[in-house]
């Protein structure tokens, strides 16, 4: 698999690469680890799409370089980092579609397979643990190390999730080596938050509720919760994570209010496979960490997670 990658990439003249609509720092840290990857080693034509890329992110190498809209431009190749599923590329589905050739990276258990070559290591922490597996580790340099260890150290939620193995902790171990720098990485982009932020993180707590007594914490952000608090939907990153370590939640739900609908974020402390869920509403994940976006009345929606996520509880 690992000459398949390098072969397509050396075959190429012009690469674009897509992340999953609302990127997260795994998708992020992939795809801009690869980008990073391919200039330092490839005489190539690269570009990276990504739908956003929150102020904390910019400092990575390339991060200047992404759009945020489609052109017109073609590529001999296209690679989907971090996707489950083909339409979780968005409005960027267009590049995949009209490249002669495809390929396809990603760590999540519900990816079916797309793309001409399709590389799904469903062990692995992150899709930027499984770049570096396809790598040729001494020629990952400084910026690509940098943009990788930020995908581990976002999947893994600081290397304390249940997908934090050995072989990553050894993988992030190299990456420091080349250069990456655990304490500002950590700090400016999981921990540190603006007041915007915490003022959202402080509606998201008071709004939220508990069913089966306890076991299930959940909250829903609506539009005008994000209108009085002055912040979008990138500002939203790490609350799914505060409500699942609310003593005695077993699994937390965090809502937010969409033009036609709503997103949800699956998270899970030892019981409940998340990722179950999100499959059976077209979205994807892993057995601890889910999302899907779902229409219909807030009511229902509710009622309708609670009831799946306690017939896994057995309450």
């Amino acid at each position: 698999m690992k000459n398949d990658f390098l072969r397509e990439i050396e075959e190429a003249g012009t690469i674009a690469i897509l992340g999953h609509i609302n990127p997260d720092g795994d998708c992020i840290g992939s795809t801009l680890g690869l980008y990073n990857y391919i200039i330092a080693n490839y005489d190539k034509k690269v570009q990276v799409y990504l739908e956003s890329l929150p102020h904390n992110f910019r400092f990575l190498n390339g991060a200047d370089k992404v759009r945020f809209q489609p052109d017109d431009s073609h590529y001999d190749l296209c690679i989907v980092c971090d996707c489950g599923s083909l339409d979780r590329t968005g409005m960027f589905q267009k590049y995949y579609d009209e490249s002669p050739r495809t390929m396809c990276v990603d760590h999540h258990i519900s990816n079916a397979g797309f793309a001409d070559v399709c590389y799904v290591d469903d062990e692995a922490c992150s899709a930027s643990e499984a770049l570096y597996k396809l790598m040729e580790p001494d020629k990952i340099n400084y910026y690509g190390a940098e943009c990788l260890y930020l995908g581990i150290v976002h999947d893994t939620g600081v290397f304390k999730h249940s997908n934090t193995t050995k072989h990553a902790m050894t993988v992030a171990g190299d990456l420091i080596e080349k250069g990456a720098r655990p304490y500002y990485v950590i700090d400016e982009t999981f921990y540190k938050k603006t007041f915007a932020q915490n003022k959202l993180l402080g509606v998201a707590l008071g709004n939220a509720i508990q069913y089966a007594d306890g076991k299930i914490t959940l909250s829903v952000l609506s539009k005008e919760d994000f209108k009085k608090t002055g912040t979008t939907k990138a500002d939203t990153d790490g609350i799914v994570d505060q409500l699942r370590i609310t003593e005695g939640t077993e699994t937390a739900v965090f809502m937010y209010q969409l033009d036609d609908g709503y997103k949800v974020s699956l998270r899970s402390n030892s019981i409940v496979d998340v990722s179950r869920i999100a499959v059976s509403h077209g979205g994807g994940g892993h057995i601890r960490a889910a999302g899907f976006s779902m229409m219909g009345d807030i009511r229902e929606i509710v009622s309708l997670i609670v009831s799946e996520i306690c017939m896994q509880l057995g309450v």
